[in-house]
């Protein structure tokens, strides 16, 4: 049967070194972090409330930011899925025709590219062009997010 071993006890040194530490009163800088949290929660409030009191107020008109003028072609989709390791984006093609060699615009909330459409794919099979009502799959350059708008531009 194995036997523990004893754990050493610390010399009488050592003792005395951390007695002597735990006497000191801690430093004032030092918090729990309760109390810590506390504290900072309400310096936060307060900043915030003299911030806003600080601010000097504008009319609501003239904050309002200016609506982004859509692009220049035709809304033709909606990207419904986007394989990142293939690089293709299914996109589900609401109105107009789509065809080989167009121009196209996906922009979204965090994307914005242009691109020619050079394969496209219905069902597994390649395709020349894809109808209203018809999900086609389009290899793209860029990171295509879902319910990113796809607009036909003009060559």
């Amino acid at each position: 049967m194995a036997t523990r071993k004893k754990t050493k006890t610390k010399s009488k040194k050592a003792k005395k070194k951390t007695s002597a530490r735990r006497a000191t009163p801690k430093k004032a800088g030092r918090r729990s972090s309760k109390v810590a949290v506390k504290k900072s929660r309400k310096t936060s409030a307060k900043r915030s409330k003299a911030v806003s009191r600080a601010a000097p107020k504008t009319s609501s008109m003239a904050s309002a930011p200016q609506p982004a003028a859509p692009p220049a072609g035709e809304r033709i989709g909606i990207v419904t899925h986007y394989y990142s390791h293939l690089a293709v984006a299914i996109i589900k093609i609401e109105s107009g025709v789509l065809r080989e060699g167009e121009v196209v615009q996906i922009k979204g909330h965090t994307s914005d590219f242009m691109q020619r459409v050079e394969s496209m794919e219905l069902d597994h099979v390649h395709v020349s062009e894809a109808g209203p009502g018809q999900s086609v799959g389009l290899r793209v350059k860029e990171h295509a997010r879902e319910h990113d708008v796809v607009y036909k531009l003009a060559h």
